[in-house]
């Protein structure tokens, strides 16, 4: 038997994606019996794509005469994704479902052209008179690289023959929905993504850490700072494609090439897009956001200052120095006339001829700006002991009268060894478990600290001591070494002149004493016994025993003016029965002369009428 089958060229086009359909069509009209075609769409992604996931076209027919009772069975292509090219698209007949003998299509391909009116034709016979014939036609991707996301659709045609003349054919739209592999994913993933700001005009590499940025407010096209985004998918892959958009609150323009503003939105088409920061004339703070579709990223801020300072205050960050060159030894914090950090070029000198023999220099010079802290940091060289003072200016001129400047600040520099050491508490008084600074300072021969240094065997073997046991997450306090401190920060937890320990209180009340022993890196007149004590209080728990004690002695001398009274109503119980025994003898006294006088009376009055009888007669 023979097999007719003819090619055309089919192109197949995205337009949306398609949900799995299945089509099905009741019987041809034509000469052709039973004929009917199911279709089903496929999937794949542009990583993968097999015989699995193909679209698919099954094609079932009965012929009453095999020479002349055929169906043909054409692919139109309808559309594409753009950018995608018909050589990824393979069709195949997979296999036949009839069992006496059908025609197939093995290894038919399509592909090599984008033309939407392009066809491949294949002709199906039956294997005898009076048989079915049917086959499996199979659509998907090849697998080359550069495969598009997106759905390619086109339309199955199939015609029924008899004889020559064509009966009423069948359509069947069919597509692949094609879906990007993760790594191909143009999403940008926040995890995997960043915008990393570095200050001046081309990016710094640095890993996602801010540069903290100041820049002059004078309008320039000089960038303060650049910030580079990087976007990369869930896979971290840089073929994440998504718009971004910066926007700067505040003073200062924001964008890349020749767009500029105060909002921008700009196509990111490579593995990395970079974001200029330009001075506008405004002063300020300005802050700036960053987002994609996806992603939004941290704010960036950024200072634009004025050209001059208005005020400048400085202090002395290491107060005590020795006889060299030292970095950091005075902060000078200067704003201009908006109040905002000011961030140009400030200068320090020795006050005096005086002060410059003891360190530093009566000419001017540059300090470094540090925008992160917002101050100026001025390095010294100490010369010789004794204390000089400085001044920091916004200009190198002493005597202009433009020039803005500081405070005077004093800054002792040191020559002496350690030879004594001394404990103290940061605090005379601490609540039970609160947090607690030791501070550990060593002085020279005359008393006074000495500059940033290591103190090895500071103590003798042991280190420091306490009377009773510190709380949980306190530092050990063993050490026979100390690093005295130049600055004082608490960031870093350091006080200028001390090495500070951290402990936290005992949770009972009570005297806590700390002691150590000087050690073989002082002098010997240091070798002794140091220590310090603090007071635990807890206020609650002494105030309600405070309460019960004050309660306790009301309720002794209430006990003790109970028993005076008992005391006293019993003398005076004793002296009723007194004033009673005595009220009865005086009583039985009084009755017993009532009787003798009643006695009396009667007598004399006996008498008396005896006396009337008498002279009567």
């Amino acid at each position: 038997m023979s097999t007719k089958t003819t090619f055309k060229r089919v192109a197949l086009v995205a337009v949306a994606a398609l949900g799995l359909g299945v089509l099905s069509v009741a019987p041809s009209s034509a000469a052709v019996i039973g004929l009917t075609a199911t279709a089903t769409n496929g999937t794949a992604t542009t990583a993968a794509s097999d015989s699995s996931t193909a679209a698919t076209l099954q094609v079932r027919f009965f012929a009453q005469t095999e020479a002349t009772d055929t169906v043909t069975v054409v692919f139109a292509q309808n559309s594409i994704p753009t950018g995608a090219v018909m050589s990824h698209v393979k069709m195949v007949a997979l296999d036949s479902t009839t069992a006496t003998s059908a025609t197939t299509a093995s290894g038919l391909t399509v592909d090599g052209t984008d033309s939407a009116t392009a066809t491949t034709a294949t002709t199906l016979e039956a294997g005898t008179n009076n048989t079915y014939g049917a086959v499996n036609f199979g659509l998907f991707m090849d697998g080359v690289a550069g495969i598009k996301a997106g759905t390619y659709t086109f339309t199955a045609i199939v015609t029924p023959f008899s004889g020559g003349a064509a009966g009423t054919a069948l359509t069947y739209p069919i597509s692949i929905v094609v879906t990007a592999a993760a790594a191909d994913s143009k999403v940008a993933n926040a995890a995997n993504s960043s915008a990393t700001m570095s200050a001046g005009t081309e990016y710094a590499s640095q890993e996602r850490v801010d540069s903290a940025v100041a820049g002059l407010a004078t309008a320039s096209a000089t960038e303060v700072a650049t910030i580079r985004v990087i976007l990369r998918n869930a896979s971290n892959n840089t073929n994440a494609r998504e718009s971004v958009t910066a926007t700067i609150t505040g003073p200062g323009v924001i964008g890349n090439g020749s767009t500029f503003g105060k909002s921008v939105t700009l196509a990111y088409t490579s593995s990395n897009l970079d974001l200029d920061v330009r001075p506008d004339g405004t002063a300020g703070k300005a802050s700036i956001a960053i987002s994609t579709p996806s992603v939004t990223f941290a704010a960036k801020t950024v200072t634009f200052y004025a050209a001059s300072a208005k005020t400048i205050t400085a202090v002395a960050n290491k107060p005590v120095i020795a006889a060299s060159a030292t970095t950091s030894v005075i902060y000078a914090k200067a704003v201009d006339a908006n109040g905002s950090a000011w961030g140009g070029t400030a200068y320090i000198w020795a006050a005096s001829a005086a002060d410059a023999l003891i360190a530093g220099s009566e000419t001017a010079s540059s300090c470094t700006y540090s925008a992160a802290d917002d101050v100026h940091v001025c390095s010294v060289t100490g010369k010789l002991a004794g204390t000089a003072n400085f001044i920091v200016a916004d200009s190198d001129s002493k005597t202009a009268t433009t020039t803005v400047k500081s405070n005077s600040v004093a800054v002792k520099v040191s020559t002496g060894t350690p030879t004594t050491v001394k404990l103290a508490f940061d605090k005379a008084t601490y609540a039970p478990g609160e947090k607690a600074q030791i501070w550990v300072t060593a002085l020279d021969s005359a008393g006074n600290a000495v500059p940033e240094q290591t103190v090895t065997n500071i103590f003798a073997a042991g280190g420091i001591t306490p009377s009773t046991a510190f709380s949980a997450s306190s530092d050990t306090l063993t050490a026979t070494f100390a690093d005295i401190a130049g600055a004082t920060s608490a960031s870093a937890g350091t006080v200028a002149g001390y090495k500070v320990y951290t402990v936290y209180m005992p949770m009972s009340s009570g005297t806590v004493t700390i002691s150590a022993t000087g050690g073989t890196g002082l002098a010997i007149a240091g070798r002794v016994a140091v220590s310090a004590s603090a007071e635990v209080v807890n206020s609650s728990v002494d105030a309600a025993t405070d309460a019960a004690n004050e309660a306790t002695d009301a309720a002794n001398a209430a006990t003790d003016a109970a028993l005076a009274a008992a005391d006293a109503a019993d003398a005076a119980t004793a002296a009723a029965q007194d004033a009673s025994d005595a009220v009865a003898a005086l009583s039985s006294s009084v009755s017993k002369l009532i009787s003798s006088l009643r006695a009396q009376i009667t007598s004399l009055t006996n008498l008396v009428i005896k006396i009337q009888k008498k002279v009567k007669a």
